[in-house]
């Protein structure tokens, strides 16, 4: 592989990618990245074996190739180079990164060993915008639950039927349900109803910008993709609990405030809870609220 790409581009997909990797995996190739060409650039691939995630990157290809580099050796390498081209040489398992100014050499490992890429077979096709899909998720995710023992919750259930897009959170002890109508109906035979774990929908969450987000799911997986970046995870299985039984039915007992004055005087509040007392009391008389 012989390529020459910029600078600044590289160290932004690669943080894109590096994201999930971890450092104490059993599995040391699952530190490395995989580099590999086509027809207009390069893919930077990484897993750590529930998530994979893609990133495209325009490049100069004077010879293809592919390669598996280290990849927070290799990220903080680019960082530093002192131009805004990077030349990337590969012979064999080494791989020559620089220039006449300034030279790197990496000892990499062959593309071979790195897991195979998982792949979607699924049919149900699915396209939100993203900032609304963004606007979403930070509306639920507070309430998304982190205790292993009731792995089902640690995800966000996402149904999703005609032009109507729902999305569930409960951590047992709160739960946020948010839905929104989208623009164009999708071409579904049936509602889809799946738990995407949280890991998922937090690097999801950091790459969500301007475009459409197209959702492409089969039984077990399901693919995000953004364009430029694809995401690939697990879904979780099992039974999400019956949300439609916790929220309350319409009640003719309603009181209206504004947001910001009752966030800051539940902050004043709270100055005066206790670790082992968190609550604070809501009282109502006629058109008074007393925290």
């Amino acid at each position: 592989m012989n390529i020459t790409i910029d600078k600044n581009d590289l160290v932004k997909g690669i943080q894109i990618v590096g994201d999930i990797i971890s450092t104490r995996s059993n599995l040391p190739v699952l530190s490395y990245i995989s580099l590999e060409t086509y027809d207009s650039g390069i893919r930077i691939n990484a897993t750590d074996l529930d998530i994979t995630i893609t990133h495209e990157l325009s490049a100069n290809i004077k010879e293809p190739g592919k390669i598996l580099l280290p990849a927070k050796k290799f990220g903080d390498i680019i960082k530093e180079f002192p131009n805004d081209t990077v030349d990337i040489d590969t012979k064999k398992n080494l791989t020559i990164i620089g220039n006449k100014q300034c030279q790197f050499k990496l000892r990499g490992l062959p593309y071979e060993e790195f897991p195979t890429l998982p792949k979607i077979s699924g049919q149900r096709v699915i396209k939100i915008d993203q900032k609304d899909f963004k606007e979403m998720l930070s509306l639920v995710s507070f309430a998304i639950s982190h205790d292993d023992t009731r792995h089902v919750l640690n995800g966000v259930l996402c149904r999703i039927e005609n032009d109507i897009v729902k999305l569930v959170a409960t951590d047992g002890r709160r739960l946020a349900f948010y839905q929104r109508q989208i623009i164009s109906k999708q071409e579904l035979d049936k509602a889809v109803e799946i738990i995407i774990p949280s890991k998922t929908m937090q690097k999801l969450n950091h790459n969500l910008d301007e475009g459409q987000i197209i959702l492409t799911v089969d039984a077990s997986q399901i693919l995000l993709d953004l364009g430029k970046t694809q995401i690939i995870s697990r879904l979780i299985e099992g039974e999400f609990p019956d949300y439609k039984q916790v929220i309350p039915p319409i009640s003719s007992n309603k009181i209206k405030i504004g947001r910001m004055q009752f966030l800051s005087m539940i902050k004043r509040a709270s100055l005066l809870t206790t670790p082992d007392y968190h609550a604070i009391k809501l009282e109502i008389l006629k058109n008074k609220l007393i925290v």
